[in-house]
C-alpha cells in the first residue's frame, strides 16, 4: 500500500489494471488497498472513463524540506546507475519514492539533470547475463538461507560448495559474493560469473559477525604476489594513464612508460599483460617474462 501511495504521488493518474500488473495482484485486491489507503487519511480520487484511474487530490502535500532538489537528484542518479545491473524492484520502489518528492514544477529540471549526468556501471555493448542469479543471491542473503553452488575455478575445475552468503560486492563491472565456505571453514570471495549453478537450500544459518572489509577480493591463499615492472610504448600512453594511478607511472626520456605494480600472480595477470600485445615488455620479474615469452610463442604457432 505504501508503494501504491508513492506511485500515486509521482503520477497524475494510474489505472487499477496497471497497479494490479505492477504488484502481481488481482484488481479486486487493488480496490481493497485503495480503500484502506483512503481510510488512512490519504485522499485518493477515482476517475471514470477510458482515461480513468486513481489519483491523489491535488492539494495533498508531503513535506520535502528534509531534502533539497540537489540531494534528491544525486540520490536518483546513483540509484538509477546501480539498477542498470540489478533491475531490483526494491530499488525501483526507492527511485519512485524519491521521484515523488520532486516538486512538479521542477520536473523539467529533473529531466535535464538526467541528460547532463548518467551513471551506467556496465561498459558499452555489455549484456548482463547474471541478473536472475544476483536476485537469488540477494534473497538468500536477506533470509539467511544456505546456498549450494557449483563453481568454476581459474584452472577450469568444477567445485561444489555449500556456503553462507553474506555480501554482494560490485567491483568494476564484476559482481562478487563474499561468503563463509563450510568445506574450507573460512571466508571466500566467489566471482558471480563463475557460479555455474546455484541452489538456495531450505536450511538457514546464523549470520557471522565478520565483514568483507577485513578481506581483499584479490586475496588468494594459493597465489603469490608478483611485483611487476612493465615498459609500455609511448603509442599507448593514454591507455596506460587511463588504467594505472599516476604514482605508479614513470615517463622515460624517449616517451616510453615504466609502470611498477603488484598483482596476485595467476592466469589473469598473464592475460592482462598479453592484452597490450606488442606495446608492453615485462622487465621484472624474470620468471613472468619467461612465461609471457612461452605464451607468445604458442600464440604465434597458431598463425604459422
Amino acid at each position: 500500500m505504501l508503494a501504491i501511495t508513492v506511485m500515486l504521488l509521482n503520477r497524475d493518474r494510474i489505472s487499477a489494471r496497471e497497479l494490479a500488473d505492477k504488484f502481481e495482484v488481482s484488481i479486486r485486491t487493488v480496490y481493497r488497498d485503495i480503500e484502506a489507503i483512503n481510510m488512512a487519511g490519504i485522499p485518493i480520487i477515482s476517475y471514470s472513463g477510458s482515461s480513468g484511474g486513481f489519483g491523489i487530490m491535488e492539494n495533498y502535500k508531503i513535506d520535502r524540506q528534509l531534502l533539497t532538489l540537489n540531494d534528491m537528484l544525486a540520490m536518483l542518479t546513483a540509484l538509477k546507475g546501480i539498477n542498470t545491473s540489478l533491475e531490483d524492484k526494491k530499488l525501483d520502489s526507492a527511485i519512485e519514492k524519491i521521484s515523488s518528492l520532486v516538486p512538479k514544477e521542477k520536473s523539467e529540471e529533473m529531466k535535464l539533470h538526467f541528460e547532463k549526468m548518467v551513471i551506467d556501471i556496465l561498459p558499452w555493448g555489455y549484456v548482463d547475463k547474471h541478473k536472475d542469479k544476483l536476485k537469488s543471491i540477494q534473497n538468500a542473503i536477506a533470509n539467511n538461507f544456505l546456498v549450494n553452488i557449483e563453481y568454476s575455478s581459474l584452472k577450469g575445475e568444477r567445485i561444489e560448495r555449500t556456503i553462507e552468503p553474506m555480501t554482494l560486492i560490485l567491483k568494476g563491472y564484476s559482481w562478487y559474493l563474499f561468503a563463509f565456505c563450510r568445506k574450507r571453514n573460512d571466508y571466500r570471495f566467489f566471482r558471480v560469473s563463475r557460479i555455474k549453478t546455484l541452489k538456495i537450500l531450505e536450511q538457514k544459518f546464523k549470520r557471522r559477525e565478520e565483514s568483507y572489509t577485513s578481506y581483499n577480493i584479490d586475496d588468494n591463499p594459493a597465489a603469490k604476489t608478483a611485483n611487476l615492472v612493465l615498459k609500455f610504448s609511448s603509442k599507448i600512453r593514454v591507455k596506460v594513464e587511463d588504467y594505472f594511478n599516476e604514482e605508479r607511472i614513470e615517463v622515460l626520456k624517449n616517451g616510453d612508460i615504466l609502470v611498477r605494480v603488484s598483482f596476485p600472480e595467476d592466469e589473469w595477470v598473464y592475460s592482462f599483460i598479453l592484452s597490450y600485445g606488442e606495446y608492453v615488455e615485462v622487465l621484472e620479474p624474470p620468471h613472468i617474462k619467461k612465461i609471457i615469452q612461452e605464451k607468445a610463442k604458442k600464440i604465434l604457432q597458431k598463425y604459422i
